[in-house]
């Protein structure tokens, strides 16, 4: 495996990986306008300004716990005021997006105001001063209907409302804004079962159909709703449709809708894994065809654990959800997937030929491995499911966003040619982002999302992302590839610890998050340039017996021996274990903590550990318990010191803060040797706004054992608030502030826990605090 890799090597790479997925090859004539197209993008990107969580725009007097979404999301003609869906709390968002870095909640507008606390927003659009809102007010899957409200933006008040005859699910309107086009799902029963079919499956009816909207000028009294069915009257299917091989003809169900700028609409039809395409001034269904299967290898298919990309997904339906027009001729796709399918990427489609153009094959799943951004709990199912996607044309690059529903981000590609989608760089997004809206005209974009997790404390949000000039802060920390080519799968980095000798080489290791447990090797020189970290290798580690292992490896430290100490925590206090590997890897020592100690433990114990070696090559070994031992004073916890040599431990004490938010406590997460000190990371349990305690604290090293009877709690002082290093990503504040060590190159390095995207949005922040003599006080 390579030890080396510049970040330029790496985007190298990924690109190349891009363009080999796709169908269409570049020919020599292109080569020269891709150079050109690659020096103009390099020092322009987007880089995140803000990130809103939607619960602070609740009415006033709501439970802020109450669940709140922004879903889909529309902005006015200036491009300052955000509309949001938000089906969750039945109502529509408000925003003041003025200052991008600095995103007001305006309030909301309840759907009991406009006709029933039941019914649901489903997508929304503006047109000049008004906002178009389609609404889900179905009794039932077989009873669906629905209606087009248009809101005034100036007070909010209902001005005109069309029925829409079925359940509505996506709104689009022309560039010319002569017209909107509304698919109307009337969505399946998940839980029903057809005569002669499986439970979920189709023929459900009614069928769905196309809803357009004739927007006469500003005169709403002109405005027009006209059917285009996608069925024949008597309810068989289109010729087109069966031609097409299209799924279950008869109960065709539209998702998303799209113009392009010859009023030609397209219409996924994800259940029935096909698309259709109408001339929107006549209503006249004009082509359709399959959206086709797919093979894809190198891709995890196995919920286990393990992030292994040797998996392989065979003729499977691509059922897209989201697509977009990127030029007159060209569309994409963004496979999600539905009860049948789900391709793992998106691909670009020929509307002339129905012919695919190009396909990301196994790239946008590897975009989220080699970022830490790999959902291994989906692996078995649809993985990163894309979800969303938006085309447009900033600067005259026109750029294409794919949004990941299950790993939480937003890929950027160039798409100057539609048939050879350039991957670009990758947008981090709270959990759930399916509202993906480019507001080219002040080079913002909008990613909102649909997951709410208040007990979690990640909440829905809407980020806003700015292209300019420079290296964005995300991401902080990639890998490189493996032997095989595979991206090196990593998460959950929840400690580091500095390599001897190496000046520009930390570890991590892997917690219970993953198994076996793997020691990554982090090289750090292109972080002082402001480029990702870069994980360039993985060490398996292994039992006694020579064989892969998993432990909950919670803290590392690279021995000047050679080999690691890992602390390890454990289901219950027993569990809790220092484990010595050699340099392969392989265990070689275990030590258990004193019947004493672990009889006071549940499930917080090891959470960090470290070690000095003096000149007589007597090894002390330093490891902090995350909170309290049964018995101790209320509000100490406890450092270990063991000494390998007599193989004792002895210890002191360590007082934490207190906190007054309920469900919240302050613990250690990390410790490691600073000179004659100690250095330990002390932080709350809370994300977000919410956020309070992410500190680095030390004490003095003590240079004996305690008294077996006593502990002597050591006192401590402020090294460094890292709240504020979290809080300039503009994202969402981390909770897990794990890792932190003094590199050889005499940096201070700390890293977040992205838990495996597990009640996180699974981002990963890699710092750079700054010199020990900063930070500390020393070089």
């Amino acid at each position: 495996m390579p030890s080396k890799r510049t970040t330029a090597a790496l985007a190298a790479c990924v690109v190349a990986a891009t363009a080999l997925a796709g169908t269409g090859v570049a020919s020599a004539d292109h080569k020269a306008a891709d150079h050109k197209a690659q020096e103009r993008h390099r020092a322009v990107a987007f880089e995140r300004t803000a990130t809103f969580p939607v619960f602070q725009n609740r009415p006033a007097g709501e439970d802020p716990a109450a669940e709140t979404v922004a879903e889909i999301s529309a902005t006015s003609e200036d491009g300052r005021t955000l509309v949001y869906t938000d089906a969750a709390g039945k109502r529509i968002g408000f925003l003041d997006i003025s200052r991008a870095d600095r995103p007001r909640g305006l309030g909301t507008l309840s759907l009991s105001e406009l006709g029933d606390a039941e019914d649901e927003p489903t997508s929304v659009s503006v047109v000049g001063q008004y906002v178009l809102v389609v609404v889900n007010t179905s009794a039932s899957f077989t009873d669906p209907s629905g209606r087009l409200d248009v809101i005034s933006l100036r007070d909010r008040k209902r001005v005109a409302s069309h029925d829409l005859g079925g359940q509505p699910d996506s709104i689009a309107i022309s560039k010319d804004q002569r017209y909107a086009a509304i698919a109307i799902e009337n969505e399946r029963d998940e839980e029903a079962t057809p005569t002669g079919g499986k439970e979920g499956d189709l023929p459900q009816l009614p069928a769905g159909f196309v809803q357009i909207v004739d927007l006469k000028g500003t005169s709403l009294a002109k405005w027009r709703v006209r059917s285009v069915p996608l069925t024949q009257k008597d309810g068989r299917a289109l010729p087109e449709l069966v031609a097409a091989g299209i799924t279950e003809p008869t109960d065709p169900e539209p998702e998303y809708v799209s113009l392009n700028g010859r009023n030609q609409l397209a219409v996924t039809l994800q259940e029935n894994n096909g698309i259709v395409l109408v001339d929107v001034p006549t209503g006249k269904v004009t082509k359709a065809f399959s959206a086709g299967t797919v093979s894809v290898d190198g891709i995890d298919t196995v919920k286990d654990g393990t992030i292994d990309l040797t998996g392989s997904i065979t003729d499977v339906p691509r059922e897209p959800d989201a697509l977009n027009w990127i030029d007159d001729r060209y569309f994409a796709t963004a496979n999600e997937g539905d009860w049948r399918g789900g391709s793992r990427g998106w691909t670009v489609f020929d509307s002339r030929t129905g012919k695919v153009a190009w396909d990301a094959g196994n790239t946008f799943e590897r975009l989220a491995v080699r970022h830490g951004l790999h959902n291994e709990g989906r692996a078995g199912k649809k993985g990163t499911e894309p979800e969303g996607l938006a085309v447009a044309e900033y600067d005259g690059v026109r750029y294409a966003f794919v949004g990941s529903e299950r790993s939480n981000f937003v890929a950027v590609y160039d798409i100057s040619r539609p048939t050879a989608p350039v991957f670009r760089q990758i947008l981090p997004a709270t959990n759930g982002p399916e509202g993906l809206l480019p507001i080219p005209e002040r080079g913002l974009l909008a990613v909102s999302s649909e997951v709410d997790d208040a007990s979690a404390g990640v909440r829905a949000s809407v980020s806003l992302f700015r292209l300019g000039k420079g290296t964005p802060a995300f991401p902080s920390i990639v890998s490189a590839s493996d032997s095989t080519g595979a991206p090196i799968g990593w998460g959950a980095l929840g400690a580091l610890s500095a390599v001897p000798g190496k000046r520009d080489q930390l570890v991590s290791v892997t917690d219970a998050a993953y198994t076996p447990t793997r020691v990554l090797t982090v090289d750090t020189k292109q972080r002082s340039k402001g480029q990702p970290a870069l994980i360039t290798r993985e060490l398996t580690v292994k039992d006694a017996e020579g064989q892969p292992v998993g432990y909950d490896a919670e803290g590392i430290f690279a021995r000047p021996q050679g080999g690691y100490w890992l602390a390890v925590e454990g289901k219950t206090g027993a569990g809790n274990k220092l484990v010595r590997l050699d340099r392969s890897g392989v265990t070689r020592q275990v030590v258990a903590l004193p019947a004493d100690v672990a009889s006071g433990l549940g499930g917080q114990g090891f959470e960090g550990v470290t070690a000095t070696t003096d000149r007589r090559g007597r090894e002390i070994v330093w490891a902090a318990l995350q909170r309290e031992v049964a018995g101790d004073p209320s509000g100490i916890v406890r450092l270990g010191r063991y000494d390998v040599a007599v193989g004792t431990w002895s210890w002191y004490g360590y007082r934490i803060g207190s906190t007054t938010t309920p469900g919240d406590w302050i613990g250690l997460s990390e410790i490691t040797v600073v000179g004659d000190r100690l250095a330990v990371i002390e932080r709350d349990k809370l994300n977000g706004p919410a956020a309070k305690v992410k500190r680095v604290y030390t004490v003095d090293l003590p240079a004996s054992a305690a008294p077996s009877d006593k502990l002597p709690v050591l006192r401590k002082k402020l090294a460094h608030d890292v709240l504020p290093d979290l809080r300039t990503t503009n994202g969402w504040t981390q909770e897990k502030l794990e890792g932190l060590t003094v590199g050889g190159d005499g940096r201070v390095y700390a890293v977040t826990d992205n838990d495996a995207l597990d009640d996180a949005s699974g981002e990963t922040v890699f710092l750079r605090l700054g010199s020990s003599k900063k930070i500390f006080g020393r070089d």
